[in-house]
């Protein structure tokens, strides 16, 4: 059964073969041509076809590398850069980042061409750089040591030739305000002072006590076509300085700078204006913060830590009501206290209000009294000044602060015993503008602006004294502090 049908499956093939062995010759041989044919037909269009796509995807390659990758749903071309691949038919893409536009900063219009600027080691006060200076202790000491050698040197008859040009008379600011206006925050006096401090041509420089201040070094300088006034010299005594002077402070003094610009800023209007500049007879033309110098000698304040609670409780001279006898109260007015502290807390500076460093965990950096904290009541409160011609409002002076404390580790002894903080100084805290505005005034010293490294140094700075606000902010709800009008 099974032989019967594999024969008759076979049947076709046998009977065709027989057909064609029994065919004549002629019909033969064009069977086999008409098969060669139809063969050489498939052939040909199979390797037409092959070659074909090989050329369309060649060409899609060379397409996609001149035109780039389109984005799915989007009709727009991203830009690419392609990597050359490491095995056949594979394609590396790597997108490009897009560069973030920079802020517009106010006065920053007139188009300038810029450089790098070599950043010098002392005045950098970065977050990093304040690190450093604990690990290498060797350095700082060093940095110290050179600033006393210079103070024992007498200046008292030395002429130092200014960065002036003799022909033309002309120098090139540091202090870049281009806009007709400078910000809102600065008087027209600030920005007299600053452009004397940075460009004024230094006539002498010579060490001097300036009332109870210890032996500062000063520079007296003139500015073109501004003489010295009669009036100036006179009231100088001729002996401390003739014409208008500046205090040359340590590089490692650089925050004056910044504790400028942040106190105009805030609105507070208690610190001398300060600048940075380089001499080049100091510290290897290094940039050292220069503070305006003060009409009159300015006059301490002597105060216990005690006695400065009991004034808070008393509110001395709060709506200009003259103070009983037995309430400890000095010739500060309440209102100062909110604003010292604040401004203090900011900054972390603690030698006015914790000269012990009672308040946080000290470094080996750290200025600290060495009497201790056993007897807090006895603490004599250090660097609190004021003017004689101003003895209600105090002077803002060593505004030395900190930038390297974190937050677990801020002096909350700074805020004790303060129950009430100026509304409109909180109130540029809480608009989220601070860092615009200081940018924006910071910008204006050019020279501090390089020795910081820049932008990105300033925003450093600025983005450490922003976590701080919020923790005040927060220390300000916590606490119930009372946000008051301080116009005086």
């Amino acid at each position: 059964m099974g032989k019967c049908r594999s024969l008759w499956r076979c049947f076709p093939l046998t009977k065709l073969t027989k057909a064609f062995r029994r065919s004549p010759l002629f019909k033969k041989t064009l069977i086999i041509a008409g098969i060669c044919v139809v063969y050489l037909i498939f052939v040909t269009s199979h390797f037409g076809s092959s070659s074909h796509n090989k050329t369309t995807a060649r060409d899609d390659d060379q397409r996609g590398h001149s035109r780039g990758l389109y984005h799915a749903g989007n009709s727009e071309v991203l830009p690419v850069a392609v990597v050359a691949p490491t095995r056949p038919n594979v394609v590396y893409i790597t997108l490009k980042a897009k560069r973030l536009k920079p802020a517009n900063i106010r006065g920053t219009i007139r188009p300038k061409l810029r450089r790098k600027a070599k950043t010098h080691k002392f005045g950098t006060f970065t977050h990093d750089l304040v690190d450093s200076l604990e690990r290498d202790a060797n350095q700082t000491n060093a940095l110290h040591t050179s600033w006393s050698d210079i103070m024992k040197v007498d200046y008292k008859h030395v002429d130092i030739p200014g960065i002036y040009d003799t022909k033309t008379d002309y120098i090139s600011s540091s202090i870049r305000i281009y806009s007709q206006k400078p910000p809102p925050w600065f008087t027209s006096t600030d920005v007299h002072a600053m452009r004397f401090l940075a460009d004024a041509k230094v006539v002498r420089v010579r060490k001097v006590t300036h009332g109870a201040v210890p032996s500062v070094l000063i520079f007296e300088g003139e500015m073109s076509g501004s003489p010295v006034s009669p009036k100036h010299a006179e009231r100088d005594g001729g002996s401390a300085c003739v014409g208008r002077c500046g205090i040359i402070r340590s590089p490692v003094d650089a925050i004056e700078v910044f504790a400028f610009h942040l106190d105009r800023v805030l609105g507070l209007n208690r610190t001398l204006p300060a600048v940075s500049r380089k001499f080049t007879f100091l510290h290897d033309n290094a940039p050292c913060p220069v503070v305006q110098w003060a009409p009159s000698p300015p006059s301490s304040v002597h105060i216990t830590w005690a006695q400065y609670q009991r004034s808070l409780k008393h509110k001395c001279w709060l709506k200009n009501i003259s103070p009983k006898s037995d309430s400890d109260c000095c010739s500060i007015h309440h209102h100062e206290w909110s604003r010292l502290a604040l401004f203090d807390f900011l900054l972390q500076i603690h030698r006015r209000l914790d000269p012990l460093c009672c308040g946080f965990k000290p470094r080996l950096h750290d200025e600290c009294g060495d009497s201790g904290c056993s007897r807090l009541e006895d603490m004599k409160l250090e660097h609190l000044t004021h003017t004689e011609e101003d003895p209600r409002h105090l002077l803002f002076t060593h505004n030395r602060g900190f930038f390297d404390r974190n937050e677990d580790n801020l002096d909350f002894r700074l805020l004790q015993g303060i129950t009430e903080l100026p509304a409109g100084t909180v109130g540029v805290l809480r608009n989220g503008r601070l860092r615009e505005r200081l940018l924006q005034s910071l910008f204006i010293d050019q020279t501090f602006w390089e020795s910081q490294g820049g932008r990105q140094g300033i925003d450093k700075l600025i983005g450490v004294l922003e976590k701080r606000s919020q923790v005040l902010l927060t220390y300000i709800n916590a606490h119930g502090i009372t946000l008051t009008p301080m116009n005086t």
